[in-house]
């Protein structure tokens, strides 16, 4: 499954947190509907928090390969550790199924 394709689909047609902090807080008041963080984020405790609490709030939270990929899919010019999708938007059928797919 194209996680990047998700998280682009998501920012054109609903809305995104990106950053860890807004990702965070997304989370925290349980307004994501999934959360993706980057792999190659150093040091790895930036994001390590996000799959823990995710899994708190029942939130689907997947690990991707590229900070880089993760900022071009939120459609900004720089790369971003996280990103929470907050509305699906045409995305929502996708949503659903990581839902199901979920950790």
């Amino acid at each position: 499954m194209d996680y990047y394709a998700i998280i682009e689909k998501a920012r054109k047609t609903g809305k995104v947190d990106k950053g860890t902090n807004e990702v965070t807080k997304a989370v925290e008041r349980g307004v994501a509907k999934a959360v993706f963080y980057a792999a190659d984020v150093s040091p790895k405790e930036i994001v390590a928090h996000l799959a823990v609490i995710s899994k708190e709030k029942n939130i689907p939270c997947f690990e991707v390969d590229s900070k880089q990929k993760l900022g071009v899919a939120v459609g900004i010019p720089v790369s971003t550790s996280a990103v929470a999708i907050i509305e699906a938007g045409e995305a929502d059928k996708e949503i659903q199924s990581l839902h199901k797919r979920g950790k």
